[in-house]
């Protein structure tokens, strides 16, 4: 799972690209060559990254600020995509938000609603306007961002553990319906990590305990690897392994 990263001529689309994982996968996926599409809705961090990839001298970016509740935006992103390029050939599906951590009876409607809206029906959105274009690359990788509250269902997180139980769910079934073509799809767990969202969810850990996002990245960056035969999965990025959660048919 650690060999040398090589995208040149290769296009990446990832969201949530202005900061923490999502930017360090953005940056890594440039260094290796590709052509990053970056989809956040903070302007400031997309240019942050641009200047980055500019600095490495290898790969290019085009910055998307986008909201993505903004549904239609979503579908005219994929047509921009294919009216360029004509394919893609990785996508992170990163962006998410957490919410609030609260009782599942005690939610407001329209913070229930929002997660939703962003860790659930974009991603779908997402994964209907590019799936045509992931199928036109001839190594396709797809790599859904889920969580290890999907599994646990801890209290009190119950809206987060129930939206990427559901991400979780799109990604394997979509692997399933691809799993004859040339295209890779995978979640990944990145475990606890020194971020804003961590941050909100954990006020009184200590950051310091965590890995920083960039090393929670460099392992990630491995699942657009045009090598990589494992599709369907979960991969554990703290661990650098996948697991094999299908169940008996």
């Amino acid at each position: 799972m650690q060999d040398k990263l090589h995208l040149t001529g290769r296009v990446a689309l990832v969201t949530g690209a202005s900061r923490g994982i999502g930017y360090f996968i953005a940056r890594g996926l440039a260094a290796a060559g590709a052509h990053v599409v970056a989809v956040a809705r903070t302007v400031g961090g997309l240019e942050e990254l641009d200047d980055e990839i500019k600095a490495d001298g290898k790969g290019e970016a085009t910055l998307v600020p986008l909201d993505l509740t903004d549904m239609a935006g979503i579908d005219r992103l994929g047509g921009a995509i294919h009216e360029r390029w004509g394919k893609l050939d990785v996508l992170v599906a990163n962006a998410g938000i957490l919410g609030v951590i609260a009782p599942v009876s005690h939610v407001e409607a329209k913070v229930f609603e929002r997660v939703m809206a962003i860790n659930v029906t974009s991603t779908w959105r997402l994964i209907r306007s590019v799936d045509p274009l992931l199928r036109q690359s001839d190594a396709g990788r797809a790599i859904i961002m889920s969580s290890g509250a999907a599994h646990s269902a801890r209290a009190y997180w119950g809206p987060y553990a129930a939206s990427k139980a559901a991400v979780e769910a799109l990604a394997r079934s979509w692997a399933d319906e691809t799993k004859n073509l040339a295209l890779c799809i995978n979640s990944v767990n990145p475990g606890a990590t020194r971020t804003a969202m961590r941050a909100l969810a954990m006020p009184g850990e200590n950051p310091d305990t965590l890995p920083h996002p960039s090393e929670i990245a460099e392992n990630i960056l491995q699942l657009a690897n045009p090598a990589l035969t494992e599709t369907g999965l979960i991969f554990d990025a703290r661990e650098r392994k996948f697991l094999a959660y299908r169940l008996p048919e």
